[in-house]
């Protein structure tokens, strides 16, 4: 992607910590981290996505993105690093997936292409990432969903549109955090060509 792509694609991202699953496939709620706020958002500012929403109804949990944000936006770690704050100006809360979906709606004024990402590869409706790539360069808006914990219940799935291809790498483990897997799904989608 070149410097004067970035800021032409209309691409959000929601880090989704409810509906989720734990290892057993029961649907749970998961803890909002640090380092997922820092990395994700410092690879979507870096990709040019316009905003990262992070999902969840919990209270408690909103308190703490909340006085995470404005450690790094307005207390003492936006005077530390800057460049932080910058990156985690893109983050959003949202209580559910209808907020999220109204409030993305809204921005775009209509409706994006809602992809989501999973590591399990029994998917009907996937679509490769040279498509989506494409369709995002020619001015399409997408939202992307990633799952916190063992990933996405399968109801966020259903409210999709479609998922991405799982990441793989040479051997049968399959298990990335989802910093990493947002940054290698971000890099394939508006990385730069070679």
């Amino acid at each position: 992607m070149t410097e004067k792509e970035v800021g032409k694609v209309r691409i959000d991202l929601a880090l989704i910590h409810f509906p989720v699953l734990n290892k057993n496939q029961e649907i749970i709620g998961s803890a909002i981290t640090n380092l997922d706020l820092h990395d994700i958002a410092r690879a979507a500012k870096t990709f040019g996505v316009d905003s990262l929403y992070v999902v969840t109804p919990y209270k408690d949990q909103q308190e703490l993105f909340k006085e995470l944000l404005d450690h790094w936006l307005k207390g003492h770690g936006a005077e530390y690093n800057s460049k932080r704050g910058e990156a985690l100006e893109l983050v959003r809360i949202c209580d559910d997936l209808e907020q999220l979906f109204e409030r993305v709606t809204e921005k775009w004024q209509e409706r994006p292409t809602v992809l989501s990402t999973c590591a399990r590869e029994k998917h009907s409706n996937i679509l490769p990432y040279p498509l989506v790539r494409q369709r995002i360069f020619n001015g399409e808006s997408f939202l992307f969903l990633f799952g916190t914990a063992w990933g996405l219940a399968q109801e966020v799935i259903e409210a999709g549109d479609g998922i991405l291809p799982p990441i793989s790498g040479a051997g049968s483990y399959n298990h990335l955090s989802v910093r990493s897997a947002a940054a290698i799904v971000l890099d394939r989608l508006l990385g730069a060509e070679e």
